[in-house]
């Protein structure tokens, strides 16, 4: 199953220095019933899309608890078995959720198919949506919109490769 884990850069960095996501059981975003009925689609391709995106918005959630992080989102998609990854019966319809898993914990990064960050110029939306999210999470509309316009920036696609660079460690 993949699997798609909301991150920092510190997060990732950490990642790479001891080669392993997590220690325990952790969150992830993937494919689930729960997805498939918020979504409203059958193609694969648009679901894994969706939870793409509801990792980058968790990710926008770990920055605004993470304020010395660089505000840039990250996600790393990583193929998990299926028994590794389970989803909340109890939250598989609340809007809070679709998607998301608990993966047991931990995974080699070298499971990891890809990593996807914001480019640079992605910053300022970052850092207002991430500034915006308890104001919007107590349901300003005019703080969700800022929000939502992080969404308006995709994600770039790295291959595992690159991490190195990405945390700043590549030679």
């Amino acid at each position: 199953m993949r699997v798609y884990v909301p991150l920092t850069l510190p997060g990732l960095a950490e990642a790479y220095r001891t080669c392993e996501l997590g220690d325990g059981p952790f969150v992830a975003y993937a494919v689930t019933p729960g997805l498939r009925e918020w979504y409203v689609s059958d193609d694969i391709e648009e679901l894994e899309y969706a939870a793409l995106g509801r990792a980058a918005l968790a990710s926008l959630r770990l920055l605004a608890a993470e304020p010395g992080a660089p505000r840039r989102r990250v996600v790393i998609a990583v193929d998990v078995a299926d028994r590794a990854a389970s989803a909340d019966p109890g939250r598989g319809l609340d809007p809070a959720a679709p998607g998301e898993v608990r993966v047991a914990g931990p995974v080699p990064l070298g499971k990891a198919a890809s990593v996807h960050v914001d480019a640079a110029e992605a910053e300022a939306g970052v850092t207002a949506a991430a500034a915006a999210l308890p104001a919007a999470d107590g349901g300003d509309e005019d703080a969700q919109h800022v929000v939502d316009g992080a969404e308006d920036h995709e994600l770039l696609w790295f291959a595992t490769q690159e991490i190195a660079n990405l945390v700043g460690r590549g030679d």
